[in-house]
C-alpha cells in the first residue's frame, strides 16, 4: 500500500514539473462551434454528398441508455462519440436525432418522457485515451431538429444528468470534469429553469468530479454522488485519491455531505478509485468501488507449481540463476514468447559473461499492457448500506476477480433490481450478477455480446428484462441473460485507421476501437438482407482493439495489421495462414516501447518492406520476418508512468526516393532520414513542444515537400495545427488559416491536384483548395463527427473517410480534383455526366406491391456564384427535351434529372422523329429512349448516353 502511494507521489512530481500545454478557453472551444456552423453554410463544397457505408454490425461503445417507462420499445440509446439514436420498434431499427449537433460526443442523456425534452450531457463519462471532450449540455425540445446548448460550456466530460420527475426544469447534473487538466467546473450543478441559469452545489477540488449521480426512486430529494479524483497525462493514469467518495444530498441536491468517513465501513484514502451506485429505496443503496489499494500478499509455501515466472527474475543473483534447470528454463523462454535465439544454453552463456543479468528476463516481458495487468490491485467491490449510507459493508468475501482488471476508468456501472433487493448487476469485463445480494456472482455475458459492458437498465415491472449498452452496441434479454437479442443497425464503428486495395470493386479496410480489424467490397450492400443469405458483407480479420492496415499491391491478400501495442502479424487470407511479426529488442537492452496505435508502412519502392515504429524505426527487408532498427530513439525518451510513452506515432516515406522517411513521436518530435536510416536530422525544434504528432506525410508531387499536423488534445489543448514545409521539414509554414478550432487527426494530399489537401480534426472534415491558404468544411450527410483517418482510392476518385463513432464514409471527389485556381475564376463549370442503361422499368411498377422506380442521372457543375441556371437537354440533333432551372450554391451542385421529356420537348422530339413511339409510363410521365444527349448551360455543355 505504502509503495503504491509512494509510486503515485513520484510519478505525480514528475508530473508537475513537465512543461504543461494550457487547456483551451471555453469561449474559444463556444466561437470555434459557432465559426464551423457558419463555415459549413458558406462553404463551396458543402453540396458535395457523403454516403455512409456502414459498417453496423460490430458498432460502437455505448454510454447511456435511456428508455420509456411506459412503453420499454421505444428508448434512446448514447454512444461515446457517436450521437444519440432513437428506436420506437424495439431496437429494430434506429435514427440518429444529432445529426445536426455540434457533436457528437456523449457522456450522458436523460428524456423527459411526460414533454418529450431529451438533455445531453457531451464528453464521454469513461476517462479512456479515446474518451472524447464535450461542449456543455445539449437540448432540444423538438427529437434532435434542433439543439441548445443550455451551458457548462467548459464541464469537457459530464457523468450524469437526473431529471426531477415532478418538475422537467429542475435538472441535476453531475459533472466530471476535464481529463487531461485541472479545472473548476466540476463537480454538481442543479437549475430549476430549465436550464436558463446553473448553481453549483457541490465542489471539491480542481482535480475531483463526479462520475454518477441517483436520486432515491421514491423520493427525489434523497440523492447520492460519487466524487472521483482522477488524473489523466498522455503518459500515465492515476484513478484514485484521497477526494474519492460517496456524498448524500436530502434536500434535492441543494447541500451535500460526506458519508465514507473513516468509520464509515467504506474505503478511503489514496487508493479509493472510480464508484458507481444504484439506490433500491430510501434507506438501501449499493455502490461498485474500483480499488487501486493494493491486494495484501498471502504466504504460499506451497510447491503446488515449480513454474517459472517473470517476477522470479527480478531480484536473482547471478549464482542461482546458473544453477536453474535448462529444462525449467527453457519453458519458461518459451512459454513468454522469447526470441527463439534465446534458449536456456545461449542465455545462461550471456548471463556468465555479464551482457545481461537475470532481472533483464522480468525487463523482456514488460510493456505498457503488460505492466497494467501485472498492477496487484483488489479492483471492483461491491458495498452495501441499509441505513442510508451512515455504515458501509462489503458483501463479498473473495475478490470480484477478472471483471475490472485495472481498467477501472473504462468500468463502474453497478444496477440494482427495481423489485429485488438482492438482485445486482455489475459492467465491466464481462457483465456479471448476483442474485444473493451480492455474495456471489456469475457471469450472463452470452455469445452475441461484447466483452465490455457500460449500461445497463432493468424493466421495473419484468424481472430479468434487460438492455444492456457495451462497446459492441446494444443487447436485449427477455430471460436475465440467458440469451441476448443483437441490436446493432446505427453505423456507430469507432474507427483508427482505414486502408484500401485496388480491386475492383475495391476493398476498404479498417481498425476500430475495442471491435478488431474488418473488410468489405467498398459497394458492399448495407442492410438487414443478410440475415437471410447467412453472411454479413464485412469481415473480421482480427480482434482487440483494431490498429493499422497495410495491404501489400502486389497481391491483396497479403494484409499486414494487428491490435494495441504494436501487436501485427502478417495474414495471407488465401491460405488462411497468420504470423506474429513485433519485433523484439535484444535481450539486455531496454524494451522497445510501442504507443497504442503503433504505426506500420509498406515502402512505396518494394512491397517486401516493412516499417514499424517502437521508440526506434524498425525495418523489415521479408515481409516482417526479420527486424532491423535503423534508428536510434526518436523520441524524447519516454516518462516514469503505466501507459506507454515516447513512441513514434506517424511514418511515410517519399515516393520519389527510397530511404527519404519522415517520423512524429507522442511526444512532439520530428525526425528526416535522407539516407535510410544512417543519419537522422531533428526538424521539429520550430514547431510547438510536447504535443502529439498525429501524421506527417511526404509530398507525391514535390519531393521536397512534407506536411504535419500535431494534436494538443492530450493537454486540452484544441488549438489546430497543420505545418507544411517545401525544404524537408527545415522551414515550416502554418497552414492552419481559418480552421475552427479542433485537435488534427490526418491530413492527406490528393493524388491528382497537389493543391487539394483533405484534413480530419476531432470535429470534422475539411478541404483545402490552395495548399492550406484557406480551408472549406465538408458537410452534405456529414455530421460533425470525429474523423480519425482518410485514404483516396485513385481509381475510383472516392474519399474514404474513417470516422471515430459514425463508421465509415465516402465521397466521389471526381469534380472535387478537377477545380483549380484558374478553373474557378469561371462563371459555370459542367463536370462529366455518368451514362445511365434504359430500362422498360422506368416509371413503372415490379408488381402491384412495388414502388415505382424512378431513374435518375446526376449532373455536377460548379458556379462562381450563387444563381439560377438554366440548362438545356438536347438531342445530338439538337431537339430541346426539357429545360431545367437549377438553384445553384456559390461552389459544388449537385442536381438530379429524372430522364424525362417536358411537354413541348416531348412534343418536338415527336415531331422530328416521326416513327418515335414513345409510350407514356404508369406514372403519367415520358421518358428519354436510347441516345446521346448533352446539357448545355449558357455555353458550357456535356454529354451524356442512355444506353
Amino acid at each position: 500500500m505504502k509503495k503504491h502511494i509512494l509510486l503515485a507521489g513520484i510519478i505525480s512530481a514528475f508530473n508537475l514539473i513537465q512543461a504543461q500545454q494550457p487547456p483551451t478557453a471555453p469561449d474559444l472551444v463556444e466561437k470555434s462551434v459557432s465559426d464551423h456552423e457558419n463555415m459549413r453554410e458558406k462553404s463551396i463544397v458543402k453540396n458535395l454528398p457523403f454516403t455512409s457505408i456502414g459498417p453496423t454490425i460490430m458498432s460502437g461503445r455505448v454510454v447511456d441508455l435511456d428508455v420509456n417507462p411506459n412503453d420499454p420499445t421505444e428508448f434512446y440509446v448514447g454512444y461515446a462519440s457517436g450521437g444519440v439514436w432513437h428506436t420506437n420498434n424495439n431496437g429494430t431499427s434506429f435514427t440518429s436525432i444529432m445529426d445536426q449537433a455540434p457533436t457528437q460526443n456523449i457522456g450522458d442523456i436523460a428524456v423527459d418522457w411526460k414533454n418529450g425534452t431529451i438533455w445531453v450531457g457531451t464528453g464521454e463519462n469513461n476517462s479512456s485515451r479515446s474518451s472524447y471532450a464535450g461542449i456543455g449540455v445539449l437540448k432540444t425540445t423538438d427529437q434532435g431538429k434542433t439543439w441548445k446548448n443550455v451551458g457548462l460550456n467548459d464541464s469537457h466530460h459530464i457523468g450524469r444528468i437526473i431529471i426531477n420527475p415532478t418538475n422537467p426544469n429542475e435538472v441535476i447534473i453531475g459533472v466530471t470534469g476535464h481529463l487531461y487538466s485541472k479545472n473548476s467546473e466540476r463537480g454538481v450543478y442543479k437549475t430549476s429553469d430549465g436550464g436558463l441559469t446553473w448553481k453549483k452545489t457541490l465542489y471539491i477540488n480542481d482535480e475531483t468530479g463526479i462520475i454518477d449521480l441517483v436520486h432515491s426512486p421514491d423520493n427525489f430529494n434523497v440523492m447520492y454522488a460519487a466524487a472521483w479524483e482522477r488524473d489523466r497525462k498522455a503518459w500515465n493514469f492515476t484513478g484514485s485519491g484521497d477526494n474519492s467518495g460517496i456524498y448524500k444530498s436530502t434536500d434535492g441536491g441543494d447541500s451535500w455531505s460526506l458519508i465514507t468517513s473513516k468509520n464509515s465501513g467504506f474505503p478511503t484514502g489514496e487508493g479509493v478509485g472510480r464508484i458507481g451506485l444504484a439506490v433500491y429505496d430510501d434507506n438501501t443503496l449499493f455502490a461498485v468501488h474500483d480499488s487501486q489499494f493494493h491486494r495484501e500478499k498471502k504466504d504460499d509455501t506451497s510447491d503446488s507449481s515449480d513454474k517459472l515466472t517473470k517476477d522470479d527474475f527480478k531480484s536473482m543473483p547471478t549464482e542461482e540463476f546458473m544453477k536453474l534447470d535448462n529444462k525449467k528454463l527453457n519453458e519458461f523462454l518459451k512459454t513468454n514468447g522469447f526470441h527463439e535465439k534465446y534458449r536456456a544454453q545461449n542465455v545462461k552463456q550471456l548471463v556468465s559473461t555479464g551482457t545481461v543479468k537475470p532481472n533483464d528476463l522480468a525487463k523482456y516481458l514488460e510493456d505498457a499492457n503488460a505492466l497494467l495487468f501485472d498492477t496487484p490491485v483488489k479492483g471492483a467491490e461491491v458495498y452495501k448500506s441499509t441505513d442510508g449510507g451512515k455504515s458501509w459493508h462489503k458483501t463479498h468475501e473473495e475478490y470480484i476477480d477478472g471483471l475490472f482488471y485495472s481498467y477501472g476508468y473504462y468500468f463502474g456501472e453497478i444496477r440494482v433490481d427495481p423489485s429485488n433487493a438482492n438482485k445486482l448487476y455489475i459492467g465491466g469485463v464481462p457483465l456479471v450478477k448476483s442474485d444473493d445480494g451480492g455474495k456471489n456472482w456469475k457471469i450472463i455475458s452470452k455469445e452475441n455480446v461484447h466483452a465490455d459492458h457500460q449500461a445497463l437498465w432493468i424493466n421495473p415491472n419484468k424481472s430479468g428484462h434487460l438492455i444492456n449498452g457495451n462497446d459492441g452496441g446494444v443487447n436485449i434479454s427477455y430471460d436475465d441473460g440467458e440469451h441476448w437479442i443483437k441490436n446493432n443497425t446505427p453505423a456507430v464503428g469507432q474507427f483508427y485507421a482505414v486502408n484500401i486495395d485496388h480491386q475492383k470493386p475495391y476493398n476498404i479496410y479498417g481498425g476500430l476501437q475495442d471491435n478488431g480489424v474488418w473488410t468489405a467490397p467498398h459497394n458492399a450492400r448495407q442492410d438487414q438482407s443478410w440475415k437471410q443469405y447467412g453472411s454479413y458483407p464485412w469481415k473480421e480479420l482480427m480482434g482487440g482493439d483494431g490498429m493499422q492496415v497495410q495491404i501489400d499491391n502486389r497481391n491483396h491478400n497479403i494484409i499486414y495489421t494487428g491490435y494495441q501495442f504494436g501487436n501485427y502479424y502478417r495474414i495471407d487470407q488465401e491460405k488462411n495462414k497468420r504470423v506474429y511479426i513485433q519485433p523484439k529488442h535484444e535481450l539486455g537492452e531496454s524494451p522497445y516501447r510501442f504507443n497504442w496505435q503503433t504505426p506500420i508502412l509498406l515502402s512505396p519502392h518494394n512491397q517486401d518492406i516493412l516499417y514499424l515504429g517502437g521508440n526506434k524505426l524498425m525495418r523489415s527487408m521479408n515481409q516482417g520476418n526479420d527486424w532491423t532498427a535503423i534508428s536510434e530513439d526518436l523520441t524524447n525518451g519516454g516518462k516514469p508512468g503505466n501507459v506507454a510513452y515516447g513512441t513514434l506515432t506517424t511514418i511515410s516515406e517519399s515516393p520519389f526516393e527510397f530511404g527519404l522517411i519522415y517520423t512524429g513521436s507522442d511526444d512532439g518530435m520530428i525526425h528526416v532520414t535522407k539516407n535510410a536510416g544512417a543519419s537522422w536530422e531533428v526538424i521539429s525544434s520550430n514547431l510547438p513542444k510536447d504535443l502529439w504528432v498525429s501524421r506527417v506525410i511526404a509530398s507525391s508531387h514535390k519531393k521536397e515537400r512534407v506536411y504535419v499536423t500535431l494534436n494538443g488534445y492530450r493537454w486540452d489543448d484544441f488549438n489546430t495545427y497543420v505545418y507544411m514545409s517545401d525544404d524537408y521539414g527545415k522551414n515550416w509554414k502554418d497552414i492552419s488559416s481559418n480552421l475552427p478550432i479542433s485537435p488534427v487527426n490526418v491530413i492527406r494530399e490528393d493524388p491528382t491536384n497537389q493543391d487539394l489537401l483533405y484534413l480530419g480534426t476531432d470535429n470534422g472534415l475539411f478541404v483545402s483548395l490552395n495548399s492550406g491558404n484557406s480551408w472549406e468544411a465538408f458537410g452534405k450527410n456529414l455530421p460533425m463527427v470525429a474523423v480519425h483517418d482518410l485514404v483516396i482510392q485513385p481509381e475510383a476518385k472516392d474519399l474514404v473517410v474513417g470516422t471515430h463513432g459514425r463508421s465509415i464514409y465516402i465521397a466521389d471527389i471526381a469534380q472535387l480534383q478537377q477545380l483549380t485556381g484558374n478553373s474557378m475564376t469561371q462563371e459555370v463549370i459542367l463536370f462529366d455526366i455518368n451514362d445511365i442503361r434504359h430500362s422498360t422499368r422506368w416509371g413503372n411498377k415490379w408488381n402491384q406491391w412495388s414502388e415505382t422506380y424512378e431513374p435518375h442521372i446526376t449532373i455536377p457543375f460548379y458556379v462562381s456564384s450563387s444563381k439560377q441556371l438554366k440548362a438545356n437537354v438536347v438531342t445530338t440533333n439538337n431537339i430541346v427535351v426539357n429545360s431545367l432551372a437549377l438553384d445553384a450554391d456559390q461552389g459544388l451542385n449537385y442536381k438530379k434529372f429524372d430522364l424525362t421529356f417536358s411537354d413541348n420537348g416531348r412534343k418536338a422530339y415527336a415531331k422530328k422523329n416521326k416513327n418515335a413511339n414513345l409510350k407514356k409510363a404508369a406514372n403519367g410521365k415520358y421518358y428519354l429512349p436510347k441516345g446521346t444527349y448533352k446539357i448545355i448551360a449558357g455555353t458550357k455543355e456535356k454529354q451524356f448516353t442512355v444506353k
